[in-house]
């Protein structure tokens, strides 16, 4: 089905039901926010806490087995926003043949804490995650999010100026086609630089939404930065609908050199794509 959210298929569906049952037998007093619920469920009266939740983040690569899917989940006061959020945690839904998943939480201030579950034992144990501590692009992994037809031209062509500008040239592009997938990336150190730009540049397309980013928490808690495409903090209300564009680093010395590039590159575009939208 459709939603204001997004596309929905049929093991979404199933995983919004368990969700809210597990809600009613484990936590009241909450107002649960997720990506199937057309508007939020308060479990018990008088909610405390706002707990959004994307229970399964890149469902069409688990759908064709191609990619793991990632559970997300963060907590705030009752009424707060993105920025409010004080504790998280994000587990990978594995595809057929992986003997193992990751899990990995955070409150706030507190550090990152990842565990790799053996799927066939059940075993936990702890898992070092470090994100890059590469202070350049080269050789590495870093991009821009640009899935779909509509903005692609436009996002690529913001890619390759941001990079001519920054003076790079050998830097690999892995699109993992969600937002989960992505700050994973950046806390494994598998990637250096992660944008997703696609509300400013094609407003009427396929966007991130306040559940698809409701743990990037969880970056910073292991020493990454997420800002907004101006370099500010990232922000947004605790909704379904609400676009989102954010960047992610690996660490704070790329943040520093890429920010102010990437917001004189990306003013540029945004007043191009305005102009072409009234032609």
């Amino acid at each position: 089905s459709e939603t204001a959210a997004d596309t929905i298929y049929a093991v979404d569906r199933i995983a919004d039901d368990a969700l809210l049952g597990w809600f009613e037998e484990h936590w009241t007093g909450v107002e649960v926010v997720s990506e199937g619920l057309e508007e939020p469920v308060v479990v018990g009266a008088d909610p405390v806490w706002t707990v959004i939740v994307d229970p399964i983040d890149g469902t069409r690569g688990l759908m064709y087995d191609k990619r793991p899917a990632w559970c997300l989940a963060a907590a705030a006061p009752h009424g707060g926003s993105l920025d409010d959020v004080v504790a998280a945690a994000m587990t990978e839904l594995p595809t057929a043949k992986q003997g193992a998943a990751d899990q990995l939480s955070a409150h706030a201030g507190g550090g990152l804490v990842a565990e790799r579950v053996d799927l066939r034992a059940g075993d936990r144990g702890a898992l070092t995650v470090r994100p890059s501590s590469a202070t350049d692009l080269e050789h590495g992994f870093s991009g821009l999010a640009k899935f779909f037809v509509p903005g692609k031209v436009a996002l690529a062509e913001l890619e390759t100026e941001l990079f001519r500008r920054l003076g790079v040239r050998d830097v690999f592009d892995d699109e993992y086609i969600c937002s989960g997938g992505q700050l994973h990336e950046l806390m494994a150190g598998h990637d250096r630089f992660v944008a997703d730009l696609r509300p400013l540049i094609e407003p009427a397309a396929f966007a991130c939404h306040p559940y698809d980013v409701c743990t990037a928490m969880l970056l910073t808690e292991a020493g990454g930065v997420v800002t907004d495409p101006w370099g500010g903090p990232l922000d947004a209300p605790l909704d379904t609908t609400s676009p989102v564009a954010w960047v992610g680093y690996a660490n704070r010395a790329l943040a520093d050199w890429i920010a102010p590039v990437l917001a004189e590159v990306l003013s540029e575009a945004m007043a191009r794509a305005a102009q072409e939208r009234e032609a």
